[in-house]
């Protein structure tokens, strides 16, 4: 159902507020490149500071401007079961295909306890759900027992695996990937060995700014052509580095500010790169001929 690559967008500032010109403006060139689908709402989206109002809205303008041509993710992960429920049941009220959800951060729920929160929005918001495993940013790792549990549950479809572990990665997918679970690797650097594996495809950060190029990559896995995805593998290897420098999405906002696509705003706690890294990113960008 979600094979391919997603964007996960950047939300687009300007003078405090979401740029919704720039935001769909960035839309329209994923989709021009071929984009599968986008995660609007999510790390990259700089979802801890929005508010629900602007959430809502950020959601609501991605399934409209997409207007069916690709698909929509929408992020609605939250700590809080009944806040994770709220924001999909809108997901849902304004057509997202699917919701993504972020193991619930800092409270640190228990395996039977992630099982329970997943099964839950499943079932009360009855809308496709994304596991989203990522335990550097939630301090819990949602383990292949309880990956191979939700993978049963009706409406919980696929998961996008961020642990950094290979190991763990090639057991969720042998033990619940298929047809009707889709398992998309969470960062960019992962997407070949990933699908070498057997795994989608990916929701990435580089597409922000390069997403005819990771769309080939997975194109031509999909059809494959191992040799051709290798190269292009890495041949974007680095620059898919230089957009973890510093905390995603800083140096992805950065990229795309220099690109003039928007403007280098972001919210408190995140800020501007260091001198040292806008200097550092400036020179990759360069060399991949983006500004």
């Amino acid at each position: 159902m979600f094979s391919g690559t997603f964007t996960a967008i950047v939300t687009p500032f300007k003078d405090g507020k979401v740029d919704e010109a720039a935001l769909k403006n960035l839309i329209k060139f994923g989709i021009d490149a071929g984009i599968n689908g986008f995660l609007p709402c999510g790390t990259t989206g700089e979802s801890p500071t929005l508010s629900h109002e602007e959430h809502n809205r950020v959601v609501e303008i991605t399934v409209k401007e997409v207007a069916g041509q690709v698909k929509v993710m929408a992020g609605t992960g939250s700590n809080s079961t009944e806040e994770a429920i709220a924001l999909t049941k809108h997901a849902k009220s304004v057509g997202a295909d699917a919701a993504l959800l972020v193991a619930p951060y800092y409270n640190k729920p228990t395996q039977e306890g992630l099982y329970r929160h997943y099964k839950t929005v499943a079932q009360e918001a009855d809308l496709p759900i994304i596991v989203y495993n990522i335990q550097g940013r939630t301090s819990v790792n949602i383990e292949t027992a309880t990956v191979v549990r939700l993978s049963k549950e009706p409406n919980v479809v696929g998961v996008k695996e961020a642990s950094g572990s290979i190991l763990q990665m090639s057991e969720v997918i042998r033990q619940c990937g298929g047809a009707d679970f889709d398992v998309l690797s969470g960062d960019d650097q992962m997407t070949f060995p990933l699908m070498a594996l057997g795994g989608k495809g990916v929701v990435s950060v580089v597409t922000n700014i390069v997403p005819d190029r990771m769309t080939a990559l997975v194109n031509a896995m999909n059809k494959g052509n191992i040799e051709e995805a290798r190269k292009i593998h890495f041949e974007i290897y680095e620059l898919c580095q230089a957009m973890f420098i510093e905390t995603n999405p800083i140096p992805i906002k950065a990229a795309l500010a220099m690109m003039g696509k928007i403007q280098p705003e972001y919210r408190l706690p995140l800020c501007e790169m260091s001198e040292a890294n806008n200097v550092k990113l400036r020179s990759i960008l360069n060399k991949y001929n983006l500004i």
